[in-house]
């Protein structure tokens, strides 16, 4: 008797190649979709807080943070937990944590409305994805609002620039195409710029002003002129500022 043999035919097999195809294109796809979303809701929750920002100054006449404790009580009309030196800027009284104002930022802003949350305003604490001092990213990391002169230069003179740092724990992927949808995709130029890797300003136990830039997965590449993203090294933990 003459043995059958068994197996899979072309036809057969074609077809279950044709389905893996489409299984991965789903997820490639779907993945796209994610990473696009990821980028506009780092967009948008930039742009919001930029908003909210110059809409408290408009309604109150006062730098959300930096107004007195008990002037915004008053003005806002709610028990307010945290404020500043009411010095005109968005810094930090001396003696403070470099957190202080900050967290009454996030504060004011958002027992006066202009921003989702209710958030504690607890001086010289540094925030946490948990501790509800204030917003958190799309990666649940922590963003934060001030003051600094460690991201502009006029005439080789430090100058003091307000700024939003988006958060530790984005992809350099998503940081790249963030760069390209609201700037002009340089790290180091722009209204949308890396952190600096030694950040003085924003450090605390987590240097939620930083980003982790161990050896291999940089998030920049400043040996090319103009500096790029280092998409190559994959880093999962960049940030980036927002100029005011």
């Amino acid at each position: 008797m003459k043995s059958r043999q068994t197996g899979f035919t072309l036809v057969e097999i074609a077809i279950v190649l044709v389905i893996i195809g489409l299984l991965l294109g789903g997820i490639i796809q779907g993945q796209q979709l994610i990473n696009s979303a990821r980028v506009k809701n780092l967009h948008e929750t930039a742009s919001g807080v930029q908003a909210a920002y110059f809409g408290f100054i408009d309604r109150y006449r006062q730098i959300p943070g930096d107004m007195d404790e008990s002037v915004a009580d008053n003005a806002i009309g709610v028990e307010i937990a945290g404020g500043g030196n009411a010095n005109g800027r968005l810094d930090n009284p001396t003696g403070t944590s470099a957190y202080s104002e900050n967290n009454a930022a996030w504060e004011h802003l958002s027992k006066a409305g202009f921003i989702q949350g209710n958030y504690d305003g607890t001086a010289d604490t540094e925030p946490t994805f948990s501790n509800n001092l204030g917003p958190v990213n799309a990666f649940n990391n922590p963003m934060v609002l001030g003051l600094t002169n460690e991201y502009l230069e006029a005439n080789g003179t430090a100058v003091r620039r307000l700024h939003l740092v988006i958060g530790r724990g984005v992809p350099v992927g998503i940081m790249r195409e963030l760069d390209l949808k609201v700037d002009d995709g340089v790290p180091d130029t722009g209204v949308l710029r890396a952190t600096i890797t030694t950040p003085t300003i924003f450090l605390g136990d987590n240097k939620w002003g930083g980003s982790d830039e161990t050896t291999g997965a940089e998030c920049t590449d400043t040996s090319t002129t103009p500096s790029i993203w280092a998409v190559a090294n994959n880093s999962p933990d960049c940030n980036g500022i927002f100029l005011f």
